[in-house]
C-alpha cells in the first residue's frame, strides 16, 4: 500500500479543521445569538452541503474555479492561487463542504448556554470577545471537539466533490478516497481493501471519541 494518499488525506483533514474552527465559532456565534431576519436564509446556505449530492456542489465548485471565471483568472493572474486540480482548491471546497458538521454542533453548544451566563460576564465588565473567549467557549468544549472531531472524519471520507476538483495527481490531490476508486478500477482489490480497512478503522475510532466525549455510554452506538 502506498502511504502517500493517506499521509495527504489527513494533512488535508487537519488544515480543513483548524481552518473551520476558526471560520465556524464567529459564524455559529452569530447564528446562535443575532436577530436579523434573514438569518435563516444564511443557515440553509450552510446547511446545503448536507442535503445536496456531492457532484452538484462539485460541478458549481468546477464551474466558479475553472480558469474561464473572472474570479478563479484574478486569482491566478494576482495572487498565482489556482484552485482547480491542486490541493489549495482541495482545502478550500473541503471547508465548504464540511462546514455544517463544524457549525452545528458549535451552534448548539451555544444555543443551549443559559442567557444567564453572558449577561453575568457584561455585568462584571467583561467585553464581548472575553466573554467568547473566557466564559462561553470553555462552557461549549464538548461542542468544540464534536465539531472538529466530525469535520475531521467527514474530510477524511470526502469522493464526488474532491475527484471533481482535484481530480487524481499523485502527491497533489490523490487523496485516499480516490487511491481506492483508482484501485478498484484496475481490479486491484487487495489495495483496495488496504485503503479501506484503514480509513474504516480510523472512522469508527473517531465516531466512538464523540460519544465519549459527550459522556455517553459506548453501547449507544449500537442503540
Amino acid at each position: 500500500m502506498n502511504w502517500e494518499p493517506i499521509i495527504l488525506t489527513f494533512r488535508l483533514a487537519a488544515i480543513t479543521t483548524l481552518l473551520l474552527l476558526v471560520v465556524s465559532i464567529p459564524l455559529a456565534y452569530w447564528l446562535s445569538y443575532s436577530k436579523f431576519k434573514g438569518k435563516a436564509f444564511i443557515e440553509a446556505l450552510v446547511s446545503m452541503p448536507l442535503v445536496l449530492p456531492p457532484t452538484v456542489l462539485g460541478f458549481y465548485f468546477l464551474l466558479a474555479f475553472s480558469p474561464n471565471n473572472a474570479f478563479a483568472a484574478w486569482l491566478a493572474d494576482t495572487l498565482s492561487i489556482q484552485l482547480v486540480f491542486s490541493f489549495t482548491g482541495l482545502v478550500v471546497v473541503s471547508m465548504i463542504y464540511s462546514l455544517p458538521f463544524m457549525v452545528q454542533p458549535i451552534k448548539s453548544g451555544f444555543s443551549s448556554l443559559p442567557p444567564s451566563l453572558k449577561e453575568a460576564a457584561y455585568v462584571m465588565g467583561t467585553t464581548p470577545m472575553a466573554t467568547l473567549r473566557r466564559v462561553l467557549l470553555p462552557a461549549i468544549r464538548p461542542s468544540l471537539i464534536t465539531g472538529a472531531v466530525l469535520s475531521f472524519a467527514h474530510t477524511i471520507g470526502e469522493f464526488g466533490v474532491v475527484l471533481m476538483i482535484g481530480g487524481n495527481i499523485p502527491g497533489e490531490t490523490r487523496v485516499a478516497s480516490i487511491a481506492i476508486y483508482d484501485e478498484v478500477e484496475k481490479m486491484n482489490y487487495a489495495s483496495a481493501e488496504s485503503y479501506s480497512l484503514l480509513l474504516f478503522a480510523v472512522t469508527f475510532i473517531i465516531l466512538v471519541s464523540v460519544y465519549l466525549i459527550n459522556g455517553r455510554k459506548l453501547n449507544q452506538l449500537w442503540g
